[in-house]
């Protein structure tokens, strides 16, 4: 990156000689994993200047946006309705960290056994390395899980937080409950920005985000095809990007991919040859830089078709209702489409695994890989229901749970690999 960020950087108090050592080992990582491919499409060229910019002109817009008067929001997961921030005339931002960095810091506020998702991004932000942190004028947390509720008591004491309820149910008095938040979020929102949420503006904000999930949607239902078009490496990476990049520009570049993913089906070109084993992922999701489980799943000679996760379908599978006109009316879509989302955190989650079994079936995936972090007791206790399901189906499940080191990337590769020769 430019040596003209630094004096940004500076600006954001970050620890530029640990930034320097991050931004070089995050390229390296980089490369070994996205650069090495071959046949890559050329529209992934923009996904790999988004990355390498991430912490420079991504963060220098930001710095714009604020000089403007707007606010910079970082979250945490997908219940934050975007819709409502972005009708506040401010600016979302994922935070969710996939890197070892800051673990020792983060080690002195949270306890060694929580997961690493929430450790990281604790640590991001104690060891001064996460220039988005930095840069937001608000933070929003939820309540998917126990780990994540308490690890935001001590982040307040860093970051300026707040805390939307999660629902754990599905029942009416849930349903209730949810739209006080939102609406709670709502006014939260109006009073950090000075902005009134109109109706005009919730509908343009709906449609933008609306727009992001029909790429995306497009884009998985043409990965689905025979050859495999395009790895699941660098589907991975466009699913993250969208938590950064903005949301417009995201969806016009992704819509220019998914006409070049198009012209490749068509001529029957794939990044893979036709009977490559096709697996899909499941579980928790996989914040930048965490590429480690597809990469030892490419490159044990099988393709990734599909990602049941908050990076992945469970954010872009549903769209908010369009058609209301008044504000009371887009706000009930809104709420109606994210107690929609299938989190872990429900009980009973019936709908999650009934989703699973679909997705996999629609994908014709050879087997389902189920994914959880050390120590995510929701995606953890799901893991029997979920192979019980697919079962029941006659599909292949293998369950694995790791953390963000390399340590294990020998032992996940062996069993990726039996999987693999089990399934074929």
């Amino acid at each position: 990156m430019s040596e003209s960020y630094r004096e940004m950087w500076e600006k954001l108090n970050l620890d530029l000689k640990a930034h320097d050592g991050l931004l070089e080992v995050l390229g390296k990582f980089y490369g070994d994993i996205y650069m090495s491919q071959q046949g890559r499409l050329q529209g992934m060229e923009y996904l790999d200047f988004v990355l390498s910019e991430v912490h420079g002109l991504r963060i220098q817009e930001l710095q714009q946006a604020k000089a403007s008067g707007k606010k910079i929001v970082g979250t945490f997961c997908v219940f934050v309705p975007e819709e409502l921030t972005l009708a506040a005339d401010a600016v979302q931002v994922g935070l969710c960290a996939g890197a070892e960095a800051g673990m020792e810091e983060a080690e002195k506020i949270v306890p060694r056994n929580t997961c690493a998702l929430i450790k990281s991004f604790i640590g991001f932000k104690l060891a001064r390395l996460c220039p988005f942190t930095e840069s937001c004028d608000m933070v929003v947390g939820e309540t998917t899980c126990d780990g994540k509720k308490k690890a935001y008591e001590s982040f307040a004491d860093y970051v300026p937080m707040y805390v939307m309820e999660v629902p754990q149910r599905k029942n009416d008095r849930d349903r209730e409950l949810w739209k006080a938040e939102v609406l709670r979020y709502k006014e939260e929102l109006e009073k950090r920005t000075g902005n009134t949420i109109t109706a005009e503006k919730l509908k343009n904000a709906i449609g933008i985000c609306n727009d992001r999930r029909r790429a995306l949607q497009r884009l998985n239902r043409l990965r689905a095809a025979f050859p495999v078009p395009i790895s699941g490496r660098d589907v991975l990476l466009i699913n993250q990007i969208s938590f950064y990049d903005d949301p417009v520009r995201f969806t016009g570049s992704i819509s220019t991919l998914c006409d070049q993913l198009e012209e490749r089906i068509k001529k029957k070109e794939g990044i893979v040859p036709e009977n490559t084993p096709r697996f899909m992922l499941s579980g928790c999701p996989m914040a930048v830089p965490n590429w480690k489980l597809p990469y030892i799943i490419e490159s044990a000679g099988a393709v990734v078709v599909g990602e049941e996760s908050c990076i992945g379908t469970r954010n872009t599978r549903d769209l908010v209702d369009e058609s209301p006109e008044t504000l009371e009316g887009m706000i009930d879509a809104v709420c109606e489409r994210y107690m929609k989302i299938d989190c872990a955190c429900f009980t009973p989650n019936k709908e999650r695994l009934d989703n699973i079994t679909e997705m996999a079936k629609e994908l014709k995936a050879d087997g389902v890989i189920h994914y959880a972090l050390m120590f995510c007791q929701p995606y953890g206790h799901e893991v029997f229901k979920v192979e019980k399901a697919l079962k029941a189906e006659g599909i292949p499940m293998l369950s694995l749970e790791t953390d963000y080191s390399m340590e294990d990337m020998e032992q996940l590769k062996t069993r990726v690999e039996a999987f693999r020769e089990m399934t074929g």
